[in-house]
């Protein structure tokens, strides 16, 4: 058999023998990184490094001083847990175990656990951590793997899926416990510093709902108690920024049982927010050229199949009969604007062609699956679909990463970007998908962005550049995106006419500057901790009147002065200190003070949410000053700063 030719993250390549472990690969690279291997990327999916390459693939080998090593230590945290519950309920079915973001999970079921269960584990799991058993990857025969779990549907279901046609499985073993498993692992359970079980939950088998009801036991782990201990506080700030509890704290929106899952309300203050950062983005939008449209809710599916949404979506979309014909609701808003673009006869003069639509989208989450404002069926993409000319894909694609910086600059947000080549399930030639992602990569190298390879996270039409903002606690979410499709003009055969008189294909660009209104707004809630900058603030000024007779006055200072402006008189009959810590607790910006005193000079004393304060303002001064930081969008109230 020939070579099979290995990509590494700088570019180089190597020829190796199929077959070759990543071990064999690091140590092709380097005896000091064969030795310290812990496992690897494989084509964007962790792997062991005992895990053989078959064919010819991307990889990244992880050591202790890598990025992954850590999903790795905690991939080793969740079959420690697995170990110590089967020690304490040897019933214990077990399903899954992967490592996430925040730590790890294991399904399991035949077992009732609550919450006091979880400290009696968690000390049998210090005890195999305190044991340092040896995890050692078995390979075993496909039919013995089937035979060991014969009274586990769960793990007879991954071998006659995952694993169907494998001659051998692996497995991990620590002590005298194993589980199946790809990997990768540390090399023993001493390595793991210190782990915590966080709570229960309720999930389905495979994420079906159809399916068995299992428990999910949540946990986390790190090389030390500091970095858990580190975790654990910001946890716990995380959970007094829940924009569930905000946003019923400010009124923002609602999520009722009446109206289904993932389907949210906003209420007036929310809207208020939402408002502005449409403005915002429109602003943008309008800046660069792009003419507004709007489709509906709703299409014959002949539409979804024209585009490949429906094979790729059809398990997410919301379908109906309507009149013995078949329809869906919108996961996308693209397939409307390739039509609308279809309607027109378009000259290579009139390209770049520029449609944006804050348009909404339906996707059928599973229940288990929804989770405030951050995973929904029902949400808004303030989409942008444009029409180029090949040659214009690097000056295009160069605009709107600027507006995204824009976007992320104005709410001080950090972020990272990565590039996401073709997923295993897409539409398209090698051809055409080598050729997008040739000319992304251009993209980001002129620009000289650090970035991230994501193989496989691309869309089914075409490869993506992506953008995660970071918020205040640190936390990465999925935001603004940049897709290059070559594929949705050729299946709506979309047409312009070149300088030659010859009709020519346009390139697609799809992009979003927020992602989604929804969970952007979740994530600015959690980032200010519902203490929006003053021109998104859904109140912007409290006028609080020291006594009933100042009330006349406090009107007169909104009328006269602050009626461009979202501004509330507080009129009940409190004491003054009353009215400020509401006002404080409602995360006001400003707060204005009437007495005696300011209404007889004409004045207003001024506090901020930071309770800092100054007297004797001028009214109009004041005003002034709010004009500049609401048109400046400015992140912090600054008036008495």
């Amino acid at each position: 058999m020939s070579d099979i030719v290995v990509t590494l993250p700088d570019g180089s390549e190597l020829s190796v023998a199929p077959g070759s472990t990543v071990e064999d690969v690091a140590y092709e690279i380097g005896p000091g990184l064969g030795e310290d291997t812990v496992g690897g990327v494989v084509d964007g999916d962790l792997a062991g490094r005992e895990e053989p390459l078959e064919a010819d693939c991307e990889l990244v080998i992880i050591t202790e001083d890598s990025e992954e090593y850590l999903r790795a230590l905690r991939h080793s945290a969740a079959h420690v847990f697995a170990q110590a519950l089967q020690r304490l309920y040897p019933e214990a079915k077990l399903a899954i175990g992967p490592p996430t973001d925040d730590g790890f999970y294991y399904d399991v079921a035949g077992v009732d656990l609550d919450a006091d269960d979880l400290e009696d584990i968690e000390a049998e799991m210090y005890d195999i951590i305190e044991a340092d058993y040896d995890i050692e990857r078995v390979e075993r025969s496909h039919e013995e793997a089937l035979e060991r779990y014969a009274d586990n549907p769960y793990k007879r279901d991954i071998l006659e899926e995952e694993a169907a046609g494998a001659e051998t499985v692996s497995f991990y073993v620590q002590g005298d416990w194993e589980d199946l498993c790809r990997g990768p692992h540390v090399e023993s359970t001493g390595e793991i510093g210190a782990v915590e079980l966080l709570n229960i939950a309720a999930a389905y088998w495979r994420g079906d709902e159809d399916n068995d009801t299992l428990t999910r036991v949540y946990g986390t782990a790190f090389e030390t108690e500091d970095d858990l201990e580190a975790y654990l506080e910001r946890r716990e700030e995380a959970k007094k920024r829940d924009h569930r509890r905000i946003g019923q704290e400010m009124d923002l929106f609602s999520i009722p049982d009446v109206t289904g899952p993932g389907l949210p309300l906003f209420h007036p203050n929310g809207k208020t927010v939402l408002r502005e950062l449409r403005a915002f983005v429109d602003d943008l939008n309008g800046g660069e050229g792009y003419d507004f449209v709007e489709t509906p809710h709703l299409f014959r599916t002949e539409l979804w199949k024209q585009s490949g949404h429906y094979d790729n979506y059809v398990d997410d979309m919301f379908l109906l009969d309507v009149n013995d014909e078949e329809y869906g609701l919108k996961p996308m808003n693209c397939p409307g604007h390739a039509t609308i673009f279809n309607e027109g006869n378009w000259s290579y003069r009139d390209l770049p062609v520029r449609y944006a639509e804050n348009g909404k989208v339906y996707r059928k989450e599973q229940r288990g699956e929804l989770s405030g404002l951050s995973r929904v069926w029902a949400f808004t993409i303030d989409d942008g679909h444009l029409f180029v000319e090949p040659d214009d894909i690097e000056r295009e694609v160069d605009v709107i990463m600027e507006q995204i910086d824009e976007v992320l600059e104005t709410f001080d947000l950090d972020y990272e970007v990565a590039l996401a080549t073709r997923p295993e399930k897409s539409v398209g030639s090698d051809e055409i998908w080598e050729q997008a992602e040739s000319q992304l990569r251009d993209v980001l190298d002129s620009g000289g962005l650090d970035w991230d390879l994501e193989p496989g996270d691309g869309a089914f039409y075409g490869p993506k550049i992506d953008f995660a903002f970071e918020d205040a606690l640190g936390r990465n979410w999925d935001g603004p995106t940049v897709q290059l499709d070559f594929n949705m003009p050729e299946r709506f055969d979309l047409t312009y006419t070149g300088q030659d008189n010859d009709e020519h294909r346009p390139v697609m660009i799809h992009r979003a500057l927020y992602g989604s209104y929804e969970r952007f707004f979740m994530v600015l809630v959690e980032h200010f901790d519902g203490n929006f900058p003053t021109w998104l603030a859904p109140e912007q000024v409290r006028i609080l009147p020291i006594s009933d007779d100042n009330v006349g006055y406090a009107k007169q200072v909104k009328n006269r002065y602050l009626g461009d402006f979202r501004v509330e008189i507080e009129d009940r009959s409190w004491k003054i200190g009353k009215k400020i810590r509401t006002a404080h607790d409602d995360r006001v910006p400003y707060m204005l003070v009437v007495g005696d005193d300011e209404e007889a000079a004409g004045t207003v004393s001024v506090r901020d949410r930071f309770e800092a304060e100054r007297n004797d303002v001028d009214v109009e001064r004041f005003r002034e000053h709010l004009r500049a930081e609401v048109e400046e969008k400015r992140v912090e109230p600054d008036f008495v700063g």
